[in-house]
């Protein structure tokens, strides 16, 4: 298996005739976190929902593990490549209906094995376990990214890709998000994540792409030497 969790090569992206991504040449290496920083509209959601099949560039090629990304059934991949969005939206339901459709989407397990997981992925999104008989439509802006990132940890993710993930939490919560991001990290998981503040890059020891009007103008490593 190659080195590289990811490997674009010359990849351009349009919506609705608008170029939003421009010729991108990138290798983001497994278990590395990396975070995208740039203005708003550079590109970095647009290059996050390509990773997971959520779009298709119209050029260039993108690799997973080593493979074409269109080789892969998209819920093999987006199985393996987890996103949690900056804006969730909440299946119909309690907080439980919400694990247990992650569960039954990546798995097909019977819901009764999962009860363990569903605590602990709760924990890590910073959530007890009084969540669970929650009604999810009822929860606020910040619980629901929480429970989202709590349903996307469900599939055990070797990829997990993250939409501004601390933009509607308290800075304490948001902090302590991070810190379970970095555990993520140190136990082998790859997290790629998009992000205004570059406190939560230090803090995760990231690579820092630098996007600017759908283009990378740099790749750097947590040092801030050039990622060759």
């Amino acid at each position: 298996m190659t080195d590289n969790v990811f490997e674009l090569s010359g990849v351009t992206h349009a919506r609705q005739g608008r170029e939003v991504l421009h010729d991108i040449n990138l290798c983001l290496a497994r278990g590395r976190p990396v975070c995208l920083v740039g203005p708003s509209g550079s590109g970095k959601t647009s290059f996050l929902r390509l990773l997971n099949r959520l779009e298709t560039p119209v050029d260039g090629r993108i690799l997973f593990n080593g493979k074409p990304i269109e080789d892969y059934p998209v819920r093999r991949l987006r199985t393996q490549v987890g996103f949690a969005f900056q804006t969730p939206a909440m299946f119909d339901g309690t907080v439980h209906d919400n694990l247990t459709a992650a569960v039954r989407f990546s798995k097909g397990k019977p819901v009764h094995e999962d009860q363990e997981r569903m605590q602990r992925a709760l924990e890590l999104a910073e959530l007890s376990g009084e969540y669970l008989e929650r009604p999810a439509d009822q929860l606020s802006g910040g619980e629901k990214q929480r429970v989202a990132l709590a349903r996307t940890l469900m599939t055990d993710p070797a990829v997990l890709l993250l939409d501004e993930p601390t933009s509607a939490l308290d800075p304490d919560s948001g902090a302590r998000l991070i810190n379970t991001l970095k555990k993520l990290s140190d136990a082998g998981m790859t997290i790629i994540m998009s992000t205004h503040r570059l406190d939560e890059t230090e803090a995760l020891q990231a690579n820092v792409v630098t996007f600017d009007a759908g283009r990378v103008v740099s790749h750097k490593t947590a040092g801030g030497r050039d990622v060759d």
